[in-house]
């Protein structure tokens, strides 16, 4: 097995074979680090672009423009509407292929304007462990991920995000808002605004890792583990109750697992 090192070395040597790349920057820790790394490797042949959606939290894009600043990187935003996309609202187990073809095929046009060879995404190897569709998406419209290809995971990333100097060393985990719903439950725009406004309460609270899972009109609370804790005493309970229960949720609920990756996935499979 490689050690962290080779596997450093390995990306290297990959992002160097791409010529020049246009990586899909979403600000969290993998796509941070692969954009450092590769404005390390290839200097001014990088060009990094941040998909607005009303999947994607605003303060999520905020905060990739100040990071893409501070690194020094040519940045671009780009506006999609996976709603639009057929098939997409319905919420099918495929959503996420769905998703990722409307984004990346648009990303390979603007690379393909600017001259750029390659197009890349930070998929690393924890992906491979979860129900992940799109990933065949990436697959089929031969997107790179180096981080991947290298075989580097998410702690691995972590570690050496930390050695270099990155904030997002230790940045909660993040995904698209369309992961809140069970498959089979329809998104709308309402539905993503509700859940972003009920996480970015949370997060005002202090909470770092929280998802706000979306089960028809009732809200299931994840939070870190080692997050349980704030939200036990009853007045901090009563004003989260009200809160989202203005935003539009019937019921609000904490999850007594706290926050775990694909856990809408999980739910997925015991219902089937």
């Amino acid at each position: 097995m490689l050690q962290i090192e080779e596997k450093l070395t390995l990306l290297k040597q990959n992002i160097e074979s791409l010529g020049s790349v246009l990586i899909a920057f979403s600000g969290g820790v993998d796509s941070t680090f692969l954009l450092a790394v590769a404005r390390d490797v290839l200097g001014d042949r990088v060009l990094a672009v941040t998909v607005v959606a009303p999947t994607y939290p605003e303060r999520e894009t905020r905060e990739c423009i100040r990071v893409a600043r501070q690194l020094k990187v040519e940045h671009l935003t780009v506006s999609v509407d996976p709603l639009a996309v057929a098939g997409f609202a319905d919420n099918p187990p495929e959503r996420c292929y769905l998703c990722k073809q409307q984004l990346f095929s648009k990303l390979l046009d603007i690379a393909q304007s600017r001259d750029i060879l390659a197009v890349a995404d930070g998929s690393n190897a924890d992906d491979l462990s979860d129900f992940r569709p799109g990933l065949k998406a990436l697959q089929e419209l031969g997107i790179a991920s180096p981080l991947l290809a290298a075989g580097l995971g998410k702690e691995e990333i972590r570690i050496l995000s930390r050695r270099m100097g990155l904030d997002s060393w230790n940045k909660p985990a993040a995904a698209c808002l369309s992961s809140r719903f069970v498959h089979g439950e329809k998104i709308s725009l309402e539905k993503l605004k509700m859940v972003e406004a009920a996480e970015e309460y949370l997060l005002n609270l202090g909470i770092k890792q929280v998802r706000v899972r979306m089960h028809r009109d009732l809200a299931r609370i994840e939070v870190g583990a080692d997050e349980r804790r704030s939200l036990s005493e009853e007045t901090v309970m009563d004003r989260i109750h009200l809160q989202l229960r203005q935003l539009g949720f019937r019921y609000v609920t904490l999850d007594l697992s706290g926050y775990r990756t694909g856990s809408m996935n999980a739910s997925q499979v015991r219902i089937n």
